[in-house]
């Protein structure tokens, strides 16, 4: 049975009264996404229709989903917010914090024993407020909730940008920060601005080596990292029709790489039998009466050039196997093309990891694949060139995947069976072979593959595909080798090809667990006491912002003049960085060190005003703020592109950053800076960017009369006394000028529950 299935019938039960609503309204049919959003109104039931891109709109998802990195600071506003029980059901998964070295057994005992004090106090936090938690080594996030919570036509959203690996069962499952998270958990409404809607139609049929994964592969490399902002993205036809419910979940989760808002599709049979193998035929049941609410209309799918705002259409039956990379996710190349790009860029050809799981492609599904692969392996005596390592999405898939002899097959190649966590894919990877920054090559079927993100080394490159085409390279070797056309040498000196991959899409004998890891929470949690050391260096209660003060905007310095891309991980990294992520000072003290400095390039090397010396980001910032001197930092194009890590805002916030203007946003880290009582500002003219100079101060010259839809006017003096005045673009409604006014959303939740 599943979990809150009350809450779900609650769903279904107005599902079709409120969408033929919208119908009324829009005077048209509507796709999937704009049933569920209309569905899911803050108000009930629609009274008006909805400007794609422009309006904002309050509404009501019917969960949450914490991981525990993000959990932490999430966690510590709401116990801020004043209230005893979180609104809607809500849960907590302890996967970030497992460092991937030795295996499985060896890794969680020692990640239970390091961040002993950070699991314990999420576990009471949970227990004291009624969060479901799952305990280390439970599963990772997104595969654990798809598992459990997800559910045809619900909206859920989640402090993690991977959350949108649920639309692989038809939701609207969106990533936010922990601020956003907070509201719905206090019982407030959540806002977004009305997504615009990208089509994907998928005709013909996956076979061979090809995988779902290469679809979100080629779609990445069509809309490119910031082509599905503010949109999203559903994808439909007799091509997804023949997918599977997790080969969805798939193309959803990496449409983060996209800068998607989310990305669905409509309810199916793979879905239905999904939700039927993971013991939720209560909710199929549930679902299959009122069907056609959780699709689109029909008409839709048939004209999707009337109803959405882009159409992309592809042909999985000509589509080719993909990987994606080096240092950013839309870099797609067809494998047979690779070797030559490689050859031509430079980069090493040699491959010293395969890297199969994350929250992307670790189900049962995509651990067949690969050990069919690996299954070759051994019976054609291959021995592997590169090492590997497995990360299982889930306790149940790898109790099931160890049950069906799926694990021996990988560690009979040699193979490093990791615990059910991130592990590499967020950076939590102790890696043995490599000191320094020697320049190499990993692939894995991971999402994201920036520089640094999996190992700290700045020059490795990571190329991203599918479970069985990372295993085959991996044996190979080289990411020349063109599995569908290249033979290897076995150990009998013997040349022999792989054949194609073979999966299965669920278990034929069901999946299976002895002990999930999940802990339900106390009826009444009031007794349960939260503790947190004054002494703690990984926690730490928060203190409330302070409104910046229109007079604290003129005589700003620049802080940093970021250069090219700036992505959450280089304004807050994760990896060792993970372990401070409940102490705001603390975590401080890597803030922007991975951003390049536009006038030396460099990184964490910026010139101080005070001094005229250069210095670290952190250092120089907290002179700032000693000196009670606010600053703002200038950027790039897609500024926080990535992770949903609001600590990318809180820290700059924290240390004294009131603005920051960019060329354009990516869409949690713009409303995280909202959030958090700041200023994010986007030039009028990009032309403007390169007017900024080294020693430059600013002067809001119109901060008093900051309103909805007027831009404002910054006055630049440069060091000679020159100036220059610019136009600073911004998307703020009334609400969201009233966080800033009171220093955060956080701080407006106090204040109406106190009143």
């Amino acid at each position: 049975m599943a979990f809150d299935i009350d809450m779900i019938k609650g769903v279904y039960s107005t599902i079709a009264e409120r969408v033929d609503k919208a119908r009324e309204i829009v005077g048209r049919p509507l796709t999937l996404s704009e049933k569920i959003l209309y569905s899911h109104l803050w108000d009930g039931n629609p009274t008006k229709q909805f400007r794609r891109g422009k309006d904002y709109v309050d509404f009501a998802p019917d969960r949450i989903a914490l991981q525990d990195a993000t959990a932490q600071m999430a966690l510590l506003q709401f116990m801020q917010a004043g209230k005893p029980k979180v609104a809607v059901p809500t849960t907590t998964h302890c996967d970030h914090l497992i460092q991937a070295k030795s295996g499985a057994a060896q890794d969680l005992s020692r990640a239970n024993t390091s961040s002993k004090e950070v699991f314990d106090f999420l576990e009471s936090v949970s227990n004291k407020y009624g969060l479901g938690f799952w305990r280390p080594g439970a599963g990772i996030i997104h595969q654990v909730v798809l598992e459990n919570y997800a559910f045809p036509g619900g909206m859920m959203i989640g402090t993690d940008s991977h959350t949108v690996n649920a639309g692989g069962l038809g939701m609207v499952a969106i990533g936010v920060g922990g601020a956003d998270a907070v509201d719905v958990m206090a019982g407030m409404p959540w806002e977004l601005k009305f997504p615009k809607l990208i089509g994907v139609k998928l005709t013909g049929k996956i076979s061979g080596w090809t995988s779902a994964k290469d679809v979100i592969l080629k779609v990445a490399g069509i809309l490119t990292v910031k082509g599905g902002t503010g949109c999203i993205v559903e994808y439909f036809g007799e091509g997804a029709k023949n997918l599977s419910c997790t080969g969805k979940g798939t193309i959803c989760n990496m449409g983060a790489e996209i800068g998607a808002t989310t990305s669905t599709f409509g309810y199916d049979d793979s879905m239905e039998r999904y939700l039927r193998a993971t013991d939720r035929s209560d909710v199929a049941d549930a679902a299959n009466e009122v069907r056609e609410y959780l699709t689109a209309d029909p008409e839709a799918y048939a004209e999707p050039e009337k109803y959405f705002d882009q159409i992309i259409e592809i042909n999985l039956s000509e589509l080719r196997p993909h990987l994606n990379g080096p240092f950013t996710p839309d870099l797609a190349t067809p494998v047979g093309e690779l070797g030559a790009k490689a050859r031509e860029h430079g980069w090493p050809i040699d491959v010293d990891w395969g890297l199969i799981g994350s929250c992307t492609n670790s189900s049962y599904e995509d651990l067949t694949r690969a050990a069919s692969i690996a299954k070759q392996a051994v019976d054609k005596k291959i021995k592997p060139k590169s090492d590997f390592g497995i990360n299982p999405g889930s306790e149940q898939i790898r109790f099931t995947a160890q049950r069906d002899g799926l694990l021996q097959t990988f560690e009979d190649l040699g193979a490093t069976i990791f615990t059910n966590a991130c592990g590499p894919c967020i950076g939590q990877w102790d890696r043995s072979d490599l000191k320094g920054d020697e320049k190499n090559t990993i692939v894995h079927s991971f999402n994201r593959n920036f520089s640094k993100r999996a190992d700290g080394n700045p020059n490795t490159h990571a190329f991203v595909g599918s479970p069985e085409m990372v295993a085959a390279i991996a044996l190979s070797g080289r990411l020349d080798f063109d599995p569908m056309n290249d033979t290897l040498i076995n150990e009998d000196g013997q040349e022999v090809k792989l054949d194609e991959p073979r999966g299965i899409e669920l278990p034929p004998e069901g999946f299976e667990v002895e002990e999930s890891g999940y802990v339900p929470p106390k009826e009444d949690g009031s007794s349960v006491e939260v503790k947190v050391s004054k002494d703690s260096e990984r926690l730490q209660i928060l203190e409330p912002f302070e409104p910046i003060t229109n007079e604290s905007l003129q005589g700003m310095k620049l802080l940093i003049k970021a250069f090219g891309k700036c992505t959450t991980d280089h304004i807050s990294m994760a990896g060792p960085w993970l372990r401070y992520r409940g102490h705001l000072d603390n975590i401080a003290n890597n803030t922007l060190i991975g951003a390049v400095n536009a006038f030396n390039k460099k990184t964490n090397f910026v010139k101080n005003q005070l001094t005229g010396e250069y210095e670290g980001v952190p250092d120089a910032q907290r002179q700032y703020k000693a000196k009670g001197i606010k600053t703002i930092v200038v950027g790039d194009h897609n500024y926080g592109e990535g992770s949903s890590r609001e600590h990318a805002a809180m820290q700059p916030r924290h240390l004294g950053v009131a603005a920051v203007l960019v060329k354009s946003f990516a869409r949690i880290h713009e409303t995280n800076l909202k959030k958090q009582g700041m200023l994010a500002l986007t030039f009028a003219n990009e032309a403007d960017y390169d007017l900024i100079q080294e020693d430059d101060t600013f002067n809001f010259i119109d901060i008093d009369s900051f309103s909805e839809d007027k831009p404002l006017t910054i006055e630049v003096v440069h060091a000679d006394g020159s100036k220059d005045t610019i136009k600073a673009n911004h998307s703020y409604n009334a609400p969201q000028i009233n966080w800033f006014r009171e220093g955060s959303a956080l701080n407006v939740i106090k204040k109406e529950n106190a009143a």
